[in-house]
């Protein structure tokens, strides 16, 4: 492979994991903000992606009685 990359939906990072993460071939972790990460578990290699556009569009559709299914359609 010429590049490795990962993603997680929890960034938990119990553990070494942090470290592990940076020290490894993975070029980019790439995570949702399900949870809250604390700053020292933040790193280089991280992109945290925000899950609110998605939260909102379901809440959205769910009020106004559409489908949320179609929001995972292509």
């Amino acid at each position: 492979a010429k590049e490795v990359m990962a993603c997680c939906t929890h960034p938990v990072l119990s553990g070494p994991a942090v470290e592990r993460l940076k020290d490894s071939a993975i070029s980019e972790l790439v995570v949702l903000n399900t949870i809250a990460l604390p700053e020292e578990k933040k790193f280089d290699k991280l992109k945290i992606l925000s899950v609110a556009p998605v939260f909102a569009e379901a809440i959205k559709r769910i009020y106004e009685d559409l489908s949320v299914s179609k929001l995972f359609e292509d």
